[in-house]
């Protein structure tokens, strides 16, 4: 995510702007580590939540994800445009949004539970129930698989963005990774959504 043409003088140069490989891999490790610890019970951060905590996160989650896949699409349509300002305000607001998802996110997983899809007699397509249910895993599976290989992609092009002028992000990977993030980002955003609605409003669901 490049600055506005007001900002395109050259920055000072510093430990995030010599080294912005090693710095996003510091950011990923630090997003895995708090994520699968948070996972296999290893990490402990966030206090208990209730089932009507949980159910409300979700939905939190669901409007965030929405909000983040928005804000993607949107930077992705100025920059191709060449509206540089408007572009780094979208992305930025599309990683806040996501950071806002990841507290939502490890707390509903750290302090309360995750659901399991239930396809019961009289609910949509229940006859397809076999048809459905896998493919509901793998509409889930695909997500949780991007959205652990887009962690990097995504931390690099921001890393970039706030570290370097408009005319030193040009000499960088910026712009090729950021397409394989908005990519990446907005498939693990989309499936996140559509999984969620079928999780919460069109099917049932008991606790894992």
């Amino acid at each position: 995510m490049g600055r506005s043409p007001a900002m395109a003088t050259a920055t000072a140069d510093g430990p995030v702007k010599s080294h912005p490989l090693l710095t996003t891999a510091i950011i990923s490790v630090i997003g895995y580590v708090l994520v699968f610890g948070t996972f296999a019970g290893v990490v402990n951060l966030f206090p208990p939540i209730g089932n009507d905590t949980v159910l409300l996160l979700s939905d939190i989650i669901a409007v965030v994800n929405t909000l983040a896949l928005t804000a993607l699409l949107v930077g992705f349509y100025f920059i191709r445009r060449g509206r540089i300002r408007l572009h780094r305000a979208a992305m930025l607001t599309a990683f806040s949004l996501i950071m806002v998802f990841l507290v939502c996110y490890l707390w509903k997983v750290g302090g309360g539970f995750e659901k399991s899809m239930v396809i019961e007699n009289g609910q949509f397509l229940a006859a397809y129930a076999g048809i459905i249910k896998p493919a509901y895993l793998v509409m889930l599976a695909i997500h949780i698989l991007l959205s652990a290989i887009a962690v990097p992609v995504v931390v690099y092009p921001v890393v970039i963005g706030l570290s370097h002028s408009v005319a030193e992000i040009k000499t960088t990977a910026h712009a090729r990774v950021g397409r394989i993030a908005v990519v990446s980002w907005s498939l693990s955003l989309f499936l996140g959504v559509v999984t969620y609605f079928l999780l919460n409003h069109v099917y049932s669901w008991v606790p894992r």
